[in-house]
């Protein structure tokens, strides 16, 4: 009985699989090379857009809110032990420092 189901699950997942997988053929000579460059060329001008409007204002918020936490439980550890505690904040400052500046140099490194 848990073979069969098992059988079936896989069965299912097999035929989902072959429905969903569309063949990938480099048109002519068979250079593939080239026709991952012409989808890049075509696609990055809306990839770039994408991560400049949702990924890194995405990150920031995250690290932000990382940022903000960790100085307020460094703040707290200070209030209980006496000892600041700087090297969470610091990095998180650094992080997101990072992530704020990246759209003005990644494209730049991409080859945007």
């Amino acid at each position: 009985m848990k073979f069969k189901k098992t059988f079936r699950i896989l069965a299912a997942a097999t035929v989902v699989a072959a429905i969903c997988c569309a063949p990938a053929l480099a048109a002519g000579n068979g250079n593939v090379a080239d026709v991952v460059k012409e989808t890049w060329t075509a696609a990055a001008a809306q990839i770039k857009t994408v991560v400049d409007s949702v990924v890194f204002p995405a990150l920031d918020m995250v690290l932000t809110i990382a940022f903000f936490g960790k100085v307020a439980m460094s703040y707290f550890d200070y209030k209980k032990h006496g000892q600041f505690e700087w090297t969470g904040p610091v990095i998180l400052f650094a992080c997101l420092v990072f992530t704020l500046t990246a759209p003005l140099y990644v494209w730049k490194i991409v080859g945007l």
